[in-house]
């Protein structure tokens, strides 16, 4: 589980700002022990804030850090791929990264500093027995190895000024490596807006065992994963009351264009199917046929069940611009619920839906704000308030009326002005 994400010079975040995943109340079912940090850590955090204030960023570092780890070998030949602060003296500054994860009940922490052109520091220590011991460490291309790490010594040969030793070195099947390097390779990324990147969750892989190239003949095996997959998958679906009995996959012919084509002549084409019933009959429908919140749904089942399985971190961008607030709160409560969720898997997703306050605990809710200088600041409720917001507060109340500041500053006179409704 992550314990806590910090990042400075990225996009709009110029100072340090820190998500912590740490709770506050530690004696709520939903919050999970780590007896070796001595404190208990959080399933779901959100983050709330006005249009521009910077929510979007935070996950985003997140997201790119991993990407870094994923993907820098194939693609920081000649620079690193880094949005620094657009102002001031962001564009001269170093960006830095920490991540902090529980790895098999040993606390890790990722340290990464660098530029657009290259690597200053790079550190990943860990904690057995609660004292800090290094795995590596990296100052430019000066690499340090814990002792007994042998099958590490490759990497100083791979190692270049944009090269990550995080990234090399779990190529080489160091345990201690590849646990924390799995926390951030399994680290998924939902959002309204395109990544830029292929999913890897494809949702017919999920349902059907299929790759998106398969012939539509091939049918679901009946191997055992498969079928629990897919079971596991309905019951989602059926979870969100939509109206669907199931999900079937059958073949379309597409014709070749033109007036002379002879019947049966063409080429065949996969189709995916909702299956509604009504009164006493099945009525299928095709994909394109749904509603955008009921193809979104259909969408993320892989990634949330993925998650849920494997005990890992799931982000959510714009949480309430894919998802009714019925299924979104539905989504809470599957991270939250040790029943559905008995690995530890987090939920981290920005929202502008005041309602779903009202299924979260007040250590759960971050909020943004963007400052005279145009970065942004990222604080726990409380800090907001002024004081220690209590426990059994309304906190949707009381954000909507201003109490934890984090709202947009309308200047409804200007509004009317530019609409040249007043003089």
């Amino acid at each position: 589980m992550l314990i806590r994400f910090e990042v400075a010079n990225f996009r709009s975040i110029l100072d340090p700002v820190e998500l912590s995943l740490v709770a506050v109340d530690r004696d709520r079912p939903e919050a999970r022990p780590a007896p070796n940090i001595g404190e208990s850590l959080l399933p779901v955090a959100a983050i709330f804030g006005p249009n521009a204030s910077g929510k979007s960023n935070v996950i985003t570092a997140l997201h790119w850090l991993r990407d870094a780890v994923v993907h820098s070998l194939r693609f920081w030949e000649d620079r690193i791929p880094v949005d620094t602060f657009a102002f001031g003296d962001g564009r001269r500054q170093t960006s830095e990264f920490v991540l902090e994860a529980i790895v098999q009940g040993v606390r890790f922490e990722y340290v990464l500093e660098l530029d657009k052109t290259r690597v200053h520091y790079e550190g990943l220590f860990h904690y057995p027995e609660k004292k800090r011991r290094r795995v590596f460490e990296r100052e430019g291309e000066t690499l340090k190895l814990q002792r007994g790490l042998s099958g590490l010594s490759g990497t100083r040969e791979l190692l270049t000024p944009r090269t990550l030793v995080l990234a090399v070195a779990r190529r080489f099947e160091e345990p201690l490596v590849n646990g924390f390097a799995a926390v951030l390779r399994n680290t998924q990324v939902l959002a309204p807006w395109p990544t830029g990147r292929r999913s890897t969750h494809n949702p017919t892989a999920w349902w059907f065992g299929l790759d998106p190239d398969q012939a539509p003949s091939s049918l679901p095996g009946a191997d055992d994963t498969s079928r629990e997959d897919r079971a596991q998958a309905l019951a989602m679906l059926r979870m969100a009351d939509l109206g669907i009995d199931d999900v079937v996959i059958d073949s379309e012919e597409m014709p070749f264009p033109g007036d002379d084509v002879p019947p049966g002549v063409g080429r065949t084409r996969r189709r995916i199917r909702f299956v509604h019933r009504s009164d006493d009959a099945l009525v299928p429908l095709d994909l394109h046929q749904e509603s955008e919140g009921t193809r979104t749904w259909y969408r993320l089942i892989g990634p949330v069940l993925s998650a849920l399985r494997l005990g890992s971190p799931l982000l959510f961008d714009e949480l309430d611009a894919s998802l009714h607030p019925t299924l979104s709160a539905q989504l809470i409560r599957l991270f939250h619920d040790r029943v559905t969720n008995p690995l530890g898997a987090q939920l981290i997703f920005t929202s502008h839906d005041t309602s779903l306050l009202n299924h979260l605990n007040r250590d759960e809710v971050r909020l943004t704000e963007e400052l005279p200088n145009g970065t942004t600041r990222l604080g726990a409720l409380a800090d907001f308030a002024g004081e220690r917001v209590r426990r059994s507060q309304n906190l949707e109340n009381a954000y909507l009326h201003g109490r934890f500041g984090a709202l947009p500053d309308v200047d409804r006179t200007a509004v009317l002005r530019v609409l040249g409704l007043i003089g």
